[in-house]
């Protein structure tokens, strides 16, 4: 009787532990296995976070006081800068009543002069190369469906093709530009080194932080309305770096370094939608850093900063 008692509960056991696997396998065959959390393009961030950001933007929207104190906030910022630029504009008024206008000598002008003849046949022979970059490039955001940078990389490449376009039909007067038999004044750094020029390469410079800014904003910009990754290096603006180079007065890749520079922070800007580095250009804005056409005007404060010259005096 206790033996025929055993074998019926342990029949039940059995019989309870194959209703229970049959159920189980069941479930996992209705139920489709789920994708890893981040299974979609790793540049793009996750579903998740755009409407995390979604969220944040309505929020923002929805509230016209953050709206109002955002607003104060950068009209507050671009005074502050253009306090600054005046006074760096008359410290470098000051500056220039100070300047020794020394000359250097005819054979030390015409060495100057064929430097940048050579520099200037080799940016030439260079523009099919980087024309090639543009449309590998081109070819990646298009594979990528990021529309608004496409349409800022195309508009760089107009500028670039007009810009080439007036070097190639320009004659230039190289003996009676200042540049050329005026001696160095100015002392900077750069990567630990110092270097001299005169006043005529130091505004070169300057224009190359300002263009680099101008451009890196609208890169952007770009970028955050793509709702892509922060990345301003993978920018063909940023690997080309020679819009409002005209191969005077300064070496291209010192050009480059210095548009680059000043990419990175208006790049930063604009994907932020800030000004910390610099501002919008307004109409009665003067003409503080070279460049009157562009749109965004990096800081005078930044500019000095970042290249730290100082006065030749002696």
């Amino acid at each position: 009787m206790n033996m025929q008692a055993g074998k019926f509960v342990l029949m039940t056991l059995l019989g309870s532990l194959l209703v229970v696997t049959a159920i189980e396998r069941t479930e996992a065959q209705a139920v489709p296995a789920q994708p890893p959390e981040h299974a979609g393009n790793p540049n793009k961030p996750d579903d998740k976070n755009d409407n995390k950001d979604k969220d944040k933007d309505n929020k923002k929207n929805d509230d016209p006081k953050q709206q109002q104190e955002k607003q104060q906030e950068k009209q507050h910022q671009a005074e502050l800068q253009k306090q600054q630029e005046k006074e760096l504009a008359q410290k470098r008024a000051q500056e220039q009543k100070q300047l020794k206008q020394k000359r250097v000598s005819e054979q030390e002008q015409q060495a100057k002069i064929q430097k940048q003849q050579q520099q200037m046949d080799v940016y030439k022979r260079n523009i099919e190369l980087r024309e090639k970059l543009a449309e590998k490039n081109a070819q990646i955001l298009r594979q990528q469906n990021r529309i608004e940078h496409l349409q800022f990389q195309q508009q760089y490449e107009e500028r670039l093709r007009a810009q080439r376009a007036q070097l190639s039909q320009a004659r230039y007067d190289y003996r009676n530009d200042p540049y050329y038999y005026t001696a160095p004044n100015y002392r900077y750094q750069r990567d630990g080194r110092y270097y001299q020029t005169n006043q005529y390469g130091m505004k070169k410079i300057e224009r190359a932080l300002q263009a680099g800014y101008n451009e890196g904003y609208r890169a952007g910009r770009a970028d955050r309305e793509d709702r892509w990754r922060y990345d301003y290096r993978s920018a063909f603006a940023y690997q080309d770096a020679n819009y409002g180079y005209d191969g005077r007065y300064i070496d291209q890749d010192e050009y480059n370094h210095y548009f680059r520079e000043g990419f990175q922070r208006g790049y930063e800007d604009g994907y932020y939608d800030r000004q910390k580095y610099g501002r919008k250009r307004e109409k009665d804005d003067g003409n503080l850093i070279e460049g009157i056409n562009d749109e965004w005007l990096i800081a005078g404060g930044v500019v000095a900063a970042i290249i730290g010259y100082q006065l030749l005096t002696d």
